[in-house]
């Protein structure tokens, strides 16, 4: 399967209007030098927000953006150094893989690498994605940048609709990030070229609501031979549960609780008071294991002992 890393994505898929509208405003010099883009994690805010600093930074290249079928040019300088992180008008800012936040020390960095001088003339752009992962240090040093920014420097911040202090949020513009159902099932269509309707079983596919999740769950079908055609959510939910699936990544653990809250709103139309009870319970487990990180093992063990097999 391809690499669906923002930053390698040579092609925009289903967000083309935005695309259209913020290079509008670039073109017309109303263009915001902060940028908040927020949405559901994995609808393509990233990329997006990658595509827009490619076309802005090409303007004057030969190898410059392709507006009218919404791509980059691999032969572009821009995209090159940008993939290789030696772009000198890119800096980009994210959470660190063996760490839950991104720090202050991400921030200080970032501070330095702003008052070094630019070699040319070009806007320079900061991108910081996952800004609901910084901590309220990391969020102070911020925003003294980003209330006097240095001259021709644009941030632009990646929101996942997770809660962030007010006082970053007033000084962005919001540019809020979405798409339907069937947006949704034609872009990961796109990405992964072929019909999810025909790779994902109807039980299934109703509970994703982005394409990076859609990616995300077809990749993990394909690493294990499982055809999710054929497997609706209660088989889907035990395979997770009993195989210990939910132990792999980040991803597979999070989709595991967020099914078992599905599987009760799938039953709604025939609740029960006794469902209504275990709802509410395995609900506030499920909160309560996050919140104290608490063992998992035995809730996911008795969700599927007295649900899925009761």
């Amino acid at each position: 399967m391809i690499n669906l890393e923002p930053i390698n994505q040579t092609k925009l898929y289903g967000l083309d209007h935005y695309f259209h509208e913020l290079i509008k405003l670039y073109k017309d010099n109303i263009y915001p030098n902060k940028l908040l883009l927020s949405g559901q994690k994995g609808i393509g805010k990233s990329t997006l927000a990658y595509h827009l600093i490619n076309y802005i930074l090409t303007l004057n290249e030969d190898y410059n953006y392709d507006v009218q079928n919404l791509d980059i040019n691999v032969d572009s300088h821009e995209f090159k150094t940008v993939i290789n992180k030696s772009n000198t008008n890119l800096i980009t800012v994210d959470v660190n893989v063996e760490k839950k936040i991104i720090d202050i020390n991400q921030i200080r960095n970032l501070i330095i690498n702003l008052n070094k001088s630019s070699f040319n003339n070009k806007p320079r752009f900061v991108l910081i994605d996952n800004i609901e992962l910084l901590n309220k240090s990391s969020i102070n040093a911020l925003l003294k940048i980003l209330e006097e920014p240095n001259k021709n420097i644009y941030f632009i911040l990646i929101h996942n609709n997770k809660k962030v202090l007010s006082t970053l949020l007033s000084r962005c513009i919001n540019y809020k990030i979405s798409v339907s159902n069937k947006e949704c099932l034609d872009i990961s269509s796109q990405l992964i070229n072929n019909d999810v309707k025909n790779l994902i079983n109807n039980d299934l596919i109703n509970y994703y609501s982005t394409p990076g999740e859609i990616y995300l769950l077809v990749k993990f079908a394909d690493q294990h031979n499982y055809d999710l055609s054929d497997i609706d959510l209660k088989s889907f939910l035990k395979i997770l549960i009993n195989e210990g699936h939910y132990k792999q990544n980040y991803f597979i653990n999070k989709m595991t609780s967020n099914l078992i809250e599905f599987y009760f709103r799938k039953l709604n139309s025939s609740f029960s008071k006794i469902i209504n009870e275990k709802y509410s319970y395995f609900i506030k487990r499920i909160s309560d294991t996050k919140t104290y990180n608490l063992d998992q093992e035995s809730l996911f063990m008795e969700f599927n002992d007295e649900i899925l097999n009761g």
